[in-house]
């Protein structure tokens, strides 16, 4: 298992150690969000607020676990929520774009990055499919009384 799949099993297990600090998985994704820190200081200047790793984190895990449990009921909320998350952490994760195609890594990335933007689209033609039969049952047809 290469470092980019171990900081994904981070990221699906930090409830148990996210702590004070993060916990492993902020130490894993530091470098990828200073990266990205030094790029929008580079491309807009010295404003840009910091980006706290901590902060990514909990983002992801409130994001992926509230949207978690509303999709499993249902939820339309869940599906944005688990939208919010797939687009926040699938660029960080899966950053295939990084390494040349001859590596192992980029195929193993690649793979994981296609699976998630798969993800992302069923859970549009979730939303989809709600939008659509929530409006047909509005649209319910009255039943016509006989005359005998």
């Amino acid at each position: 298992m290469n470092k980019d799949a171990n900081i994904a099993f981070l990221l699906s297990n930090r409830f148990n150690d996210f702590g004070s600090d993060g916990g492993p998985a902020a130490k894993e994704l530091a470098p990828k969000i200073s990266s990205i820190q030094r790029y929008l200081v580079t491309n807009i200047g010295d404003g840009v607020p910091k980006i706290d790793v901590k902060h990514v984190v909990l983002a992801s895990m409130v994001l992926k676990g509230v949207g978690g449990i509303l999709f499993v009921f249902g939820s339309t909320t869940g599906a944005y929520l688990l939208i919010y998350y797939l687009l926040l952490i699938t660029p960080l994760l899966h950053d295939f774009y990084h390494y040349e195609m001859d590596d192992s890594r980029f195929h193993y990335l690649l793979a994981d990055f296609v699976q998630n933007v798969a993800l992302l689209g069923a859970l549009l033609f979730f939303i989809g499919m709600k939008n659509v039969l929530s409006r047909r049952s509005t649209k319910k047809k009255h039943l016509k009384t006989k005359t005998t």
